[in-house]
């Protein structure tokens, strides 16, 4: 079995926060280190998520695939009233 590279990374947080971090290790029977890779990988994942989301809205915008800001504030404005709108779709 290989072993990964590993490179050290030095950060300032809050105490508050760094306690958390000790707390969740010590509940988990986990390392701090351990804790700090997990939701390091958590967080880029979400943002790599965030951007392939946004870069594909944005697509498609550039393909005109839009519901104009009118009709979404017009069904936002009925909705929980006796006479909603149906969910405006794009053109």
């Amino acid at each position: 079995m290989s072993k990964t590279e590993t490179r050290v990374l030095t950060v300032h947080v809050p105490v508050p926060l760094a306690e958390k971090v000790d707390d969740l290790a010590r509940r988990m029977e986990r390392s701090r280190g351990w804790i700090l890779k997990q939701a390091l990988a958590a967080w880029i994942a979400q943002e790599e998520e965030k951007d392939r989301l946004t870069r594909e809205a944005l697509e498609d915008v550039d393909a005109g695939y839009v519901v104009e800001h009118r009709v979404v504030q017009e069904w936002v404005e009925r909705i929980g009233t006796d006479q909603p709108l149906p969910m405006p779709e794009p053109r």
